[in-house]
């Protein structure tokens, strides 16, 4: 998609105000508007200046927009970083008209309730893996956009303990009742708090399944062998078959993140080299090449 620039759109600073933003809009929205401009594209810049004036007059949105950073260029291919908009609390929706770059920003924002209700917030928080596999208690820290008395944007931090289900996969999302915004009278909304995942050191994660990279030793692959291997729930002795290869993958059945269906565990093996930064080791592969002659390249 491509990336839209919304600061240039609306003609204005990165750190106008917020009464800067508004007097912008509503003099692009006269000379724009399709009923009366003259403009060939008038339309298309209408529904741009619209899109763009969603993000700046809104704090929150515009707080996480600013997160992407100045060095991005209207109509540039764009793709959002995984952690965009992490630790963000948003308010409401947005317009489903708007472009695929909007969407891919904001729209999966809960959307409002009905009036007697408060409007519902939306955060991304990422979390470290051990809390899926253990669950229980979490500090998170949220930030909160505000404008400040002379109209400039400014953060506020909230912190919350949050319950983390135990097997809550990437994506999901807990809710927290009565944590969105207050309303002037009925209940509050809710937070709804959409789990990412941050990089584990050793574990991959693909849905509810996890996999770890192994490191074996050329024998080890070759001969078989029985080789101490990190898991979620704590080292196993892991069975190597005679004649793996590279690549092999093993699998062990529900000790993936403990859902509903409990996720998979697998084994990829990877085949390690000794170094050969000695006399011995060196003799040791010149034996190893003339008691095994072996060509890895006769199937090219």
């Amino acid at each position: 998609m491509e990336f839209k620039d919304y600061y240039k759109i609306m003609g204005v600073a990165r750190d106008a105000t917020e009464a800067q933003i508004k007097h912008a809009y509503r003099k692009l929205a006269r000379k724009y508007h399709p009923a009366v401009s003259k403009e060939k594209d008038a339309e298309a810049r209408f529904k741009d200046l619209g899109e763009a004036y969603e993000v700046l007059k809104n704090p929150e949105k515009r707080a996480a927009y600013d997160q992407l950073g100045p060095d991005h260029r209207s109509g540039e291919q764009f793709r959002p970083p995984p952690d965009w908009g992490a630790g963000f609390e948003f308010s409401g929706g947005g317009d489903s008209s708007y472009s695929d770059f909007f969407e891919a920003l904001f729209g999966r924002q809960a959307r409002a309730r009905p009036r007697t209700h408060g409007e519902d917030h939306h955060a991304k928080v990422l979390l470290d893996l051990d809390a899926s596999l253990s669950g229980g208690s979490r500090e998170i820290r949220l930030r909160v956009p505000d404008v400040d008395s002379a109209g400039h944007l400014e953060l506020k931090e909230r912190t919350l303990n949050v319950q983390i289900p135990k097997g809550i996969l990437a994506g999901q999302t807990i809710r927290l009742a009565g944590q969105g915004a207050r309303a002037a009278s009925g209940p509050a909304g809710d937070l709804y708090i959409e789990v990412e995942f941050q990089p584990h050191r050793i574990y991959r994660v693909d849905g509810r399944d996890l996999y770890l990279d192994l490191p074996v030793a050329p024998w080890e692959a070759s001969l078989g062998a029985s080789v101490k291997t990190p898991t979620p729930a704590g080292p196993i002795d892991l069975k190597i078959p005679a004649g793996s290869k590279a690549g092999t993958k093993l699998r062990l059945k529900g000790r993936g993140i403990p859902a509903n269906p409990p996720g998979d565990f697998f084994v990829i093996l990877e085949i390690a080299l000794p170094p050969a930064d000695n006399e011995t080791a060196k003799a040791a592969y010149q034996a190893l090449a003339a008691a095994l002659p072996f060509d890895p390249r006769a199937h090219l």
